[in-house]
């Protein structure tokens, strides 16, 4: 199963910054690749929440359905998806370290069509390419939490 990693540390508590990465609404406010979420559900973020995430991936608007699985704050939530014969898990993790937070996001996916298997083998090089929209990302949230957005 192809994965890839990804910290940063927050000037923030775990509450504030768990807050921050689950309030929906306002992700394409403070994640530049975001450009829309259309949250499918009614009620508060937890499990069951699905929503549709539109973002820029290699130059292109790609959109995904995704779904909350776990949901336990302020230390962690779980999102999953399937797409293109791959079934998707991205991790969310929000560690104290003294005043600030340790945010941990590992992404995953597995394949679950014949043709999502075949392709495989390329999953190392958009492993690459994971990390380094991981990091923006969490480069953006960082930012905007220790701004106070």
């Amino acid at each position: 199963m192809p994965s890839c990693t990804s910290s940063v540390t927050v000037q923030a508590p775990p509450e504030r910054v768990f807050a921050v990465c689950t309030d929906l609404a306002r992700a394409p406010d403070r994640i530049e690749a975001i450009t829309r979420i259309d949250v499918l559900t009614e009620g508060p973020v937890g499990v069951g929440t699905r929503f549709r995430e539109t973002r820029l991936m290699f130059g292109r608007e790609a959109s995904e359905e995704m779904e909350i699985v776990e949901f336990d704050p302020p230390r962690s939530f779980v999102m999953s998806a399937e797409s293109h014969g791959m079934r998707y898990r991205t991790a969310h993790r929000f560690v104290p370290s003294g005043e600030d937070t340790r945010v941990e996001i590992e992404f995953s996916g597995r394949a679950v069509s014949l043709g999502a298997k075949l392709l495989l083998p390329l999953g190392a090089l958009m492993m690459s390419a994971c990390r380094k929209a991981l990091n923006k990302d969490l480069a953006d949230m960082k930012r905007a939490i220790e701004a106070g957005e």
